[in-house]
């Protein structure tokens, strides 16, 4: 099995300096934030927004940071199980747990509105573009829970099987490259393509696009994916990836239906009041 091989060739730490390893699941956010931003200000370009490298670094320096406080704090709340509660100590080691995209993107949307209300940006804008860049992160991010050899998917007997050290020796869905192809590849070819219209769609329309095919995608890879051992299944074969996933599906919607009513347009920095 060719993609096993591959596998077994890989390291969680992609080198070390003296005692300092630092492994590709850090450089994964680290190009995922760099890639998020260079793609954001290509498209703030192209539809002409008066939005500079500046700003568009302080942009993503401020969701960086809610990311990974938002992404810990959903993880501890969705995924702990009642953990933390008895370990509040252990909240920070992000070292020793998990990361929860579900938290990740509301810590994402609060972060950069921070930013944008003190530059005086557009947040629904800011929020567009920004989906459009996060595909990245999520590419990137899925491929180094792959190289970790975590949440890996169900048994299988597929010629692309992988067999993970912690997955009892028998060979599984490598559901962290299905999530990272889908969630990550598909959506940003999508977008990428809706955002070349000029004049550019109406504020929301992107957002609501993400929500919705994250959920959808994320969704049905659930059903190939172990779910969290803490917490199992919740309702017959559901899980609570996919339960946290069905709400964006229909706010995705709800978003597109009223951008298109609203057709606002997108724009950069505000007016002063």
């Amino acid at each position: 099995m060719f993609l096993n091989d591959i596998f077994q060739a890989l390291d969680p730490v992609a080198f070390t300096i003296g005692p300092l390893s630092v492994r590709w699941y850090g450089l994964a956010y680290l190009a995922g934030f760099i890639v998020a931003g260079f793609v954001i200000f290509r498209i703030a370009r192209r539809w002409e927004l008066d939005l500079t490298v500046d700003d568009v670094m302080s942009i993503v320096i401020g969701v960086a940071f809610g990311i990974i406080i938002g992404a810990r704090l959903g993880y501890v709340v969705f995924y702990g199980a009642g953990y933390y509660l008895e370990h509040p100590a252990e909240i920070i080691a992000t070292w020793d747990g998990g990361m929860s995209f579900h938290g990740g993107l509301i810590g994402a949307v609060v972060g950069g509105s921070i930013v944008c209300r003190q530059y005086r940006i557009s947040i629904p804008t800011i929020c567009d573009l920004g989906v459009i860049g996060a595909t990245w992160g999520l590419f990137f991010g899925r491929c180094a829970n792959f190289v970790n050899g975590e949440l890996w998917g169900k048994e299988c007997d597929l010629p692309w099987a992988v067999a993970f050290p912690s997955g009892g020796g028998v060979f599984r869905h490598p559901s962290q490259l299905y999530e990272a192809v889908l969630e990550g590849l598909v959506i940003f070819f999508v977008l990428w393509a809706l955002s070349r219209r000029k004049p550019p769609r109406p504020q929301g329309t992107f957002m609501g696009t993400f929500l919705m095919l994250y959920g959808v995608f994320r969704f049905l890879i659930e059903f190939v994916r172990v779910p969290d051992a803490q917490l199992g299944y919740l309702f017959g074969p559901i899980t609570m990836g996919q339960c946290l996933s069905l709400p964006l599906v229909v706010l995705g919607a709800g978003l597109l239906v009223t951008a298109h009513k609203l057709n606002r347009p997108q724009v950069g920095r505000l007016p002063e009041e």
